[in-house]
């Protein structure tokens, strides 16, 4: 069964524009470590601190699988990195996906 991660981000408003630099790095690594990413989504009207991203894996093994690998990436781990720079704090939540035509 799929499994949606949620994350929500308070960001430092000075520093969206390199979170969403960020972002867009996270967009294509998920994507290479076999999940699919719905995107970011940044402050437009109200809060000026709070993001959110959606991406899905096929199964939480296959997402426990992207955590492993992830770890172990250089790519990543400088994007892990970078995290505190641009985040006082996130947020993870897990969705079980429901999608047009999808039958159990």
């Amino acid at each position: 069964m799929a499994v949606t991660c949620l994350l929500r981000y308070e960001v430092r408003a000075e520093h969206l524009a390199d979170f969403e630099t960020y972002g867009r790095k996270w967009i294509t690594l998920v994507g290479r470590f076999g999940g699919e990413h719905h995107g970011y989504f940044l402050p437009s009207e109200g809060a000026s601190d709070v993001a959110y991203a959606l991406f899905t894996f096929p199964s939480l093994s296959a997402y426990e699988a992207y955590r492993e690998q992830s770890a172990l990436d250089p790519v990543c781990q400088k994007l892990f990195k970078q995290l505190p720079d641009f985040v006082t704090r996130y947020d993870r939540t897990f969705l079980r996906p429901v999608f047009d035509g999808q039958e159990l």
